[in-house]
């Protein structure tokens, strides 16, 4: 089985490196630093503790364990790496000089040992499930203690997982640390062959997340430059396939209810805001985006849609709003971080696809801090009811606040299966 994962992965190398060098076409930041997909780069000063979080969400809920390893271990450099393009300028973005960021090697055994050869991390901590035989195995062989946090297992995946056999028997097994968001979790990985006595759970990262001190501010800030005295609700993380649509219409029906109510249109990938600027533009929408209009212009302007064609500042727009609709829920993507604008109180609105995050999605609808929606029409009505009654809107955001803050504690329960394995390798 191990031969037949190597052909699967040497066939698929080439041809994800076309793909990622032909999205390049439209966003250089594709192109940017690619030698480190085949791990090659500069080694890294010192050894780090390396944290993996594939892309945007896991690098919003890996900030809270970088922050606490620096603050824990202030003489060891931590190493994240992505995968993504976005992944990487979020964690940019986020948390500046506390980390080095770079791109995961492909699963190759030579791309393996070269970025092992240069990072020579002291500990490995991979965010929730990413399971690469060969990385595994490398770090197995240079006795690198490796923690998988916020661990999860879906029951498709592990069922796809057991046909490959002992291949991923042996990934799992041995000296991994398997730190799972929950018992089901927990309950699979060692199904699968992880040992028993190293599965823990301690749950979702997620819910850790800390608000900056400032949000409240720069939230007021951004809601009087761009629509004083007036109604504002977020789209955040859009995609195309019919989801931006849906949120167009619904604008349509908000502002029909609620005369000068501003849309805040955040799609999720870099590489689309021209393509959505030029859409909105044959739309005939009074729009605006955010990186090229000065506050002072936006001020006086009467906006339908304020296009967030920047990066890191969805959290702040949210901070805005008086209502939050999470995008990637009506196309059928998955979802994205629901906890976001419930941790700041705002009543939160979803699709129906949450299966990147079904158990964040369950949570909130089950203690009433989000709804479902299932197209622009259902959408608007239910912004625009919930903008004419600003009472239910504290009540559902209070909800959001409350589940939020009943969840946390996963970074501590982390923190203390890491410190130990640090210790023994001389942190």
């Amino acid at each position: 089985m191990r031969l037949v994962y190597l052909a699967a992965v040497y066939l698929a190398a080439p041809v994800i490196s076309a793909m990622l060098a032909l999205r390049g076409l439209r966003d250089r930041s594709y192109w940017r630093n690619f030698g480190e997909r085949f791990g090659f780069g500069p080694p890294v000063a010192r050894s780090p503790i390396w944290v993996h979080a594939v892309s945007v969400g896991e690098v919003q809920a890996a900030a809270a364990l970088v922050l606490a390893l620096r603050q824990r271990y202030p003489q060891t450099p931590v190493l994240v790496t992505t995968f993504t393009p976005t992944g990487a300028a979020r964690a940019r973005a986020s948390l500046r000089e506390a980390a080095e960021v770079r791109f995961l090697p492909f699963d190759l055994p030579g791309s393996v040992r070269r970025f092992l050869d240069r990072a020579r991390p002291r500990l490995a901590v991979i965010m929730e499930t990413e399971l690469w035989p060969n990385l595994y195995r490398q770090c197995r062989r240079r006795r690198i203690p490796l923690v998988i946090a916020s661990a999860r297992l879906s029951r498709r995946s592990i069922d796809r997982y057991r046909r490959l056999g002992a291949l991923f028997r042996e990934t799992v097994a041995g000296g991994v640390v398997i730190a799972a968001q929950a018992e089901a979790d927990a309950e699979r990985f060692r199904a699968l062959g992880a040992a028993a006595e190293r599965t823990h759970i301690t749950g979702n990262l997620k819910f850790d997340l800390t608000l900056p001190a400032d949000i409240g501010e720069r939230g007021r800030s951004l809601r009087e430059h761009y629509a004083r005295g007036r109604a504002v609700w977020v789209a955040g993380s859009t995609h195309g396939g019919g989801e931006e649509e849906a949120v167009l219409e619904a604008q349509r029906r908000v502002g029909a209810a609620h005369s000068g109510a501003l849309l805040v249109l955040a799609p999720r990938h870099p590489n689309r805001f021209d393509e959505v600027a030029g859409w909105l533009e044959r739309q005939g929408i009074a729009f605006m985006r955010r990186s090229r209009a000065s506050t002072a212009d936006a001020a006086g302007a009467r906006l339908n849609v304020l296009l967030l064609d920047t990066l890191g500042e969805l959290l702040d727009f949210y901070a805005a709003a008086d209502v939050a609709f999470v995008g990637g829920s009506l196309a059928p993507i998955g979802g994205h971080n629901l906890l976001e604008p419930a941790s700041l109180g705002l009543p939160v609105l979803t699709g129906p696809h949450n299966s990147n995050g079904e158990d964040i999605a369950r949570l909130l609808l089950d203690c009433g801090a989000a709804e479902i929606v299932r197209n622009g029409k259902q959408l608007g009505a239910r912004v625009a009811e919930l903008l004419a009654d600003p009472a239910q809107r504290a009540e559902i955001g209070s909800r959001g606040r409350a589940a939020v803050d009943r969840n946390r504690g996963a970074l501590e329960k982390l923190l203390r299966l890491i410190d130990p394995l640090l210790e023994e390798s001389g942190a």
